[in-house]
Parts: structure tokens; C-alpha cells; sequence
């Protein structure tokens, strides 16, 4: 059937033509029509009479036929239709609220692909979680992206940290293996260690130096990180999948974002607790009034190191270098 004879249908008037109902009223039209014709044309007492009554019977039958069709189509569209339409379109609207919890549940609701620069939309997104939360947790390598997000930030926090413990070789040795897919030729491994311990020192000292915007600063550092960043807010989780071989070429790997509730939420919050909260890993304090002496007696019981201040100076130059560079890169400002 065409598009135009559907249309014509949608109306009852037109819905009558089609059903079987109308071949009958064409019928009675069609004989009362006829019998009018004939008695017009027979003489009287010839049967006449009977053949007017005929025609003029069944016309009578034909319009009764059509207004009874007509209200009961009608009526049946009310009664029927109706009702299956809208009970049609509550199981619908129930059925997409089902995949909206599901996808709100197992699926990101952002992906950002592996880049060789940062992402000025991801970053714009994660300053806005970050600026929307009390509390922060960040799991990773070194903390200085946290460190320098946290100084671009207006509200105080409570930042939970963990990352990579200095004096534990094995402790860098994933993410060594990372860059060493990603380096060009003729940088060695040595060469990355060191330059991912220096990276960690610098990291602690940007903690340090955020601690005025955090009502306190907890850090946890463990032997086995995990490869991939975590970054995890009030609202959401950021999964920076350093463990993809995929963006092995690439700084900054494929991250996904997963909100508030979601399954992978859930689960990387109960993790990370769980790991804050463990006697496997070591666990240290910095205060908004913790001074300069304070942060390296601590920097020297995390690092193994005892740092002067002239190396504070040098590892706090380096930080605000970096910080400095990101920002502009990633256009925060700052």
C-alpha cells in the first residue's frame, strides 16, 4: 500500500473505504439506487410500489449502515488503538530510562583518544570536576599533574594521593617499559629511571606547594602502582589507560571518564580506599601550615634523600616550569 493510501486511512472517514464494512455499504447503495431507478420507470400496480419501498428501504439502510460504521470506527479507535498506543509508548520511554541506567552504569560517558599533546577539551572538563569537589583522589606516577591542577583550582579540598615509592626500583618499572616503547632510539633505561625519579621528586614538591589549597593533603606510596592514572572526583572517575598498548607512541594515553555511581566508580573508589587503608604501602601527611623543615624531613623519609634547600629551590623552579608550560598547552590559564 502507498504512503498516500495510509494517510488517506488515518482518517475514519477514509478508514470506512477500506474495510469490509464499506464494499457493503457500496452494495446497498449500489441496489437502492438501482430500485429507485427501475420504480421510477415502472407504471402504477405494476409493483411499484414495491420496488420504491425497496430502494427507498435499503438507501434508508445504507445511510443508517454508514453513521453506525462511522461511530463505532471511531469509538473503536478510542477504545483500542488508544489505549495500545500509549501503553506502546510507556514501555518504550521505560525501556530507553532501562538502557540510560545501564549505559550510566557500564559505559564512559566520555572517551579521549591517546594524544602527544594535552587535550584542551579534556583538561577544561577535568578542571570542572576538580573545581565541583570536596574531596580528590589521585592515583598515578608522580602527582605533578595533580599538583599543578590544584593551583589553577579557587576551593579548598581534602586530596588523597597515591603514587610510586622512590625507593623501590620495581616501583617505576612499568612505566619505564611505557616510555621505552614510546622513546626513540638510543635512550636506555637508566636514563628514563632517573629522569622518573626526578619527575616523583618534582611531583612532591607541587604537592607541597598546593597544600594552601587543600585542607589537607594525604600520601600513599606503594611499591606496586598500578600502571594506569586514576583521577577521581565527587561526581566522577578519569581512567588514564597507561596499561593500552595501543597509545604506547603517544604522552598522554586513552583515558575514559565514568560518572557517579557507575559501576567502575564503585569500584575504583572501594580500590582505592582499600589501598589508602592497607599497611602495605606507606602513608604521610602535608598540612596547609606545614613548613619548609617540616616538608623535608618528610620528602627525606619518602625519597630516601635528604634534600638542601638549594635543591628546593632547583626541584621548585622546575615545577612551576612545568605547571607553566601544561597550563598553556592545555589552555587553563595560569
Amino acid at each position: 500500500m502507498s504512503a498516500d493510501a495510509k494517510r488517506l486511512r488515518s482518517n475514519p472517514l477514509q478508514e470506512i473505504f477500506w474495510t469490509r464494512t464499506s464494499l457493503l455499504l457500496l452494495i446497498l447503495i449500489v441496489v437502492a439506487g438501482v430500485s429507485l431507478l427501475i420504480s421510477s420507470a415502472m407504471s402504477p400496480g405494476t409493483g411499484k410500489t414495491l420496488v420504491s419501498a425497496l430502494g427507498t428501504g435499503t438507501l434508508i439502510s445504507a445511510v443508517v449502515g454508514f453513521g453506525q460504521t462511522l461511530i463505532t470506527a471511531t469509538a473503536s479507535q478510542k477504545a483500542l488503538v488508544a489505549p495500545v498506543i500509549e501503553e506502546s509508548r510507556r514501555a518504550l520511554q521505560e525501556l530507553s530510562a532501562e538502557y540510560r541506567s545501564l549505559n550510566r552504569e557500564f559505559f564512559p560517558t566520555h572517551v579521549f583518544e591517546a594524544t602527544t599533546d594535552p587535550d584542551p577539551a579534556f583538561n577544561r572538563l577535568m578542571m570542572a570536576d576538580l573545581n565541583a569537589t570536596r574531596q580528590c583522589f589521585f592515583r598515578g606516577f608522580s602527582a605533578r599533574h595533580a599538583a599543578a591542577r590544584l593551583l589553577l583550582s579557587h576551593t579548598e579540598r581534602e586530596l588523597r594521593a597515591v603514587i610510586a615509592d622512590p625507593r623501590d626500583a620495581s616501583a617505576i618499572s612499568g612505566r619505564a617499559r611505557y616510555l621505552l616503547r614510546r622513546e626513540e632510539s638510543g635512550v636506555d633505561y637508566e636514563t628514563i629511571q632517573n629522569r622518573l625519579h626526578n619527575e616523583i621528586w618534582i611531583g612532591l614538591v607541587g604537592l607541597y606547594l598546593a597544600r594552601s589549597h587543600c585542607a589537607q593533603v594525604d600520601i600513599t606510596v606503594v611499591s606496586d602502582p598500578p600502571l594506569d592514572r586514576l583521577e577521581m572526583f565527587d561526581d566522577s572517575v578519569w581512567l588514564t589507560l597507561y596499561s593500552d598498548i595501543g597509545g604506547a607512541t603517544t604522552l598522554y594515553p586513552r583515558t575514559l571518564r565514568f560518572t557517579e555511581g557507575s559501576f567502575m566508580y564503585n569500584m575504583e573508589r572501594a580500590e582505592f580506599l582499600r589501598v589508602c587503608n592497607s599497611r602495605s604501602g606507606r602513608h604521610f601527611q602535608i598540612m596547609p601550615d606545614s613548613t619548609r623543615q617540616d616538608f623535608l624531613a618528610l620528602f627525606e623519609k619518602i625519597t630516601g634523600s635528604r634534600l638542601s634547600e638549594e635543591q628546593f629551590g632547583e626541584l621548585e623552579g622546575k615545577f612551576h616550569a612545568f605547571r607553566r608550560e601544561f597550563s598553556a598547552v592545555a589552555e587553563l590559564g595560569g
